[in-house]
């Protein structure tokens, strides 16, 4: 531990690894003993402050803004970042690094760009959300170091959010609701909003929901989902959106649209068992009866009617008579011919038989020809 031997006066010196104010009373070079009084270098006052932003697993600059207007030779330089918790990230003594002083949460993550006095923390992660410091101080001789140049680093750690996804969780149901929810994973900080946008051919409207947030225990990360049930009317195509809008609020995510088409007309209900049940005699009693009617009027077409019958025996009549006349008016004188004419008369008072109607009429004609051919006594 380096002591200054300058009774009575105020000297920066530097032990474990911080920088340290120290009020030298006695010093003694054989015990090395000292009253000190430590006051940490970020408490000066007066000191500038920035704010630099990164993104999560990406690298993030703490810049020192020192311009070296006397254009000091880096020599003569004792350069180091620390943290709030006083854990420093980087030190930079007379142009060499010095990592023995360097915390081990920040060894191998750091790089210093001696152009503009920037240090580059890599990789990221939500804990290195905090207030840093850097110092740069003048050595001048061997009795002390003289504080040229302090300023303030506020870092603040984004992280993108995940398009939001949208999922159905039932169909639609009779009172055309549909439950739908909508998740983001991986962001932060915290979002501000998170709601459905349905869009159909006439309108737009908003829907909000009870944002729920869990964050993880590990990396620090949110995940963000909503859940609501929405109106849907049947006869309408709707566009669904979930929208979020995260910390600071100048974007929004958007989801892909989840689409439902207008719904088809209903089908007829289906009739209920007990109406079959009802139904189905009757049914089959109009199904017989129709087949019975259908039957019997076949059977009526193949019979013959009795207007043909009539018409059968008219003609058969006609014949007789028209036999009888020719007969009479050759009135024979021989007793065979007189036998003959009461022959035929018998023949034609049998007629009245429907069925045997030909047959007479055929031997009447036979009769007739035996007699005419029959030669006189």
């Amino acid at each position: 531990m380096p002591c200054f031997c300058v009774p009575w006066e105020c000297h920066w010196a530097y032990t474990s690894g911080l920088w340290e104010l120290r009020w030298m009373g006695i010093c003694d070079s054989t015990m090395g003993l000292s009253t000190t009084l430590f006051v940490m270098a970020f408490l000066l006052s007066g000191a500038a402050s920035m704010k630099s932003q990164a993104y999560f697993n990406k690298t993030g600059d703490l810049p020192c803004h020192f311009t070296n207007p006397e254009n000091i030779s880096l020599d003569e330089l004792v350069v180091f970042w620390q943290n709030q918790d006083k854990l420093v990230l980087y030190e930079l003594f007379r142009g060499k690094e010095n990592l023995q002083s360097v915390d081990a949460n920040y060894k191998d993550r750091t790089s210093l760009d001696q152009d503009n006095w920037t240090l580059r923390l890599h990789n990221i992660q939500i804990k290195d959300k905090r207030l840093y410091q850097c110092f740069i101080y003048h050595r001048k001789n061997l009795q002390g170091m003289t504080l040229i140049h302090q300023n303030d680093i506020d870092l603040s750690v984004l992280a993108n959010f995940s398009q939001p996804e949208i999922m159905l969780i039932s169909n639609r149901t009779e009172n055309s609701y549909i439950n739908v929810t909508c998740s983001s994973v991986q962001g932060y900080p915290e979002p501000t909003k998170m709601y459905f946008q349905l869009k159909t051919m006439n309108s737009t409207s908003e829907h909000d929901a009870v944002m729920e947030i869990i964050q993880d225990n590990i990396t620090g990360l949110y995940n963000v989902s909503i859940s609501l049930s929405l109106l849907v009317f049947p006869e309408t195509n709707v566009s669904i959106f979930c929208v979020l809008q995260p910390e600071p609020t100048e974007t929004e995510l958007f989801s892909q649209p989840y689409n439902i088409d207008a719904k088809p007309p209903q089908p007829p209900l289906p009739v209920p068992d007990n109406v079959l049940l009802t139904a189905l005699p009757v049914l089959l009693l109009v199904v017989c009866a129709m087949v019975v009617f259908f039957i019997t009027l076949k059977k009526r077409k193949k019979k013959p009617g009795p207007s043909h019958e009539c018409e059968v025996i008219r003609v058969e009549g006609e014949e007789s008579e028209q036999a009888k006349e020719r007969v009479e008016n050759r009135v024979p004188e021989r007793s065979n011919e007189a036998q003959c004419i009461v022959n035929i008369s018998k023949t034609d008072s049998d007629l009245g038989a429907v069925m045997q109607s030909k047959e007479i009429s055929s031997g009447i004609r036979e009769e007739k020809h035996e007699c005419g051919t029959q030669e006189p006594f």
